[in-house]
């Protein structure tokens, strides 16, 4: 296992209809070294009856990290419910139980940058010492790379995040040469999915991402382009300087979780990639896990 990037399968990807031992089972047995978990989730675990000893016993048992906490809403709302105040709550606890260091955030109201920024600030101040990651959509509000980078440099805090998902960087139809250096120094996290060639119309776009991805390299969209563009950016080596970013696959089919482990790269060793004919050694302390043979674009 990776003691920096643990390749991750989304709490979503797991759904919630079954119970934390056979989620932590069925990703192990997947071939994943880390899960993400959602508040949600974990309430559900203490609904079962466990405590967090209990749960941090069955992920020993099964050499399983818990390597991203979801998820945020609601943040920049005047007056947030205390629903929301207690998620995010939970959410800190999380991090503070499972070693975690960047909590998954997301935001579906449209504000102006400004008020967003101010909003984002004040929970970057309550989270402390863990990330906030800041997670563009395209149904959202905050739609695309452009506002996040806004939203979180006018923050003015150092907590403030990026994460990059390549379904949602498809689906708002953004290029790949808009990924600078300056701004992958923001990114914590990438998640790396694919997308069929016709997206859903735009009122129900969400359900497509909830629902009906497709794992890396079975679709019809540049995934390749997207792991090329992160690679070139420098997103790895940003990431390893600030937090060890999560890697992760959403909604990946039997076949594909089988699969993955012949596309897996160490970037920081000399050894080429299994299937590759690349021999260049890797400088970089991070590792990178790679679909469905895109391991060239990273070497």
């Amino acid at each position: 296992m990776s003691n920096l990037h643990p390749i991750t399968i989304s709490s979503w990807t797991l759904g919630d209809q079954c119970s934390f031992e056979e989620r932590v089972q069925a990703a192990k047995k997947a071939g994943y070294e880390g899960i993400g978990l959602r508040a949600e989730t974990y309430a559900d675990a203490l609904n079962e009856g466990l405590t967090d000893s209990d749960i941090l016993a069955i992920l020993e048992k099964y050499d399983m990290k818990v390597t991203e906490v979801e998820y945020i809403v609601q943040w920049a709302e005047e007056h947030r419910s205390y629903e929301q105040k207690y998620k995010e709550q939970i959410c800190f606890h999380m991090c503070q139980l499972f070693g975690v260091r960047h909590i998954n955030c997301g935001l579906m109201e449209n504000y102006p940058v400004e008020q967003t920024a101010q909003k984002l600030k004040e929970l970057c101040q309550r989270a402390g010492e863990y990330m906030i990651g800041v997670e563009p959509m395209p149904y959202s509000g905050i739609p695309d790379l452009k506002k996040a980078y806004q939203v979180v440099m006018a923050s003015g805090c150092e907590n403030a995040m990026i994460i990059l998902d390549s379904w949602h960087w498809v689906r708002a139809d953004q290029p790949y040469d808009i990924l600078t250096k300056e701004i992958a120094k923001k990114v914590v996290s990438i998640q790396i999915n694919d997308a069929y060639e016709r997206p859903y119309a735009a009122p129900v776009l969400r359900d497509e991402s909830m629902h009906d991805r497709l794992a890396p390299g079975t679709g019809a969209k540049d995934t390749a382009g997207f792991v090329r563009m992160v690679r070139e950016a420098g997103v790895c080596q940003c990431a390893e300087s600030s937090i060890a970013g999560s890697f992760g696959c959403f909604f990946c089919p039997k076949e594909w979780r089988k699969a993955w482990p012949r596309y897996r790269s160490i970037y920081c060793e000399t050894k080429p990639v299994k299937g590759s004919n690349c021999k260049k050694k890797k400088s970089a302390c991070a590792e990178a896990y790679l679909c469905n043979g895109y391991a060239e674009q990273w070497c």
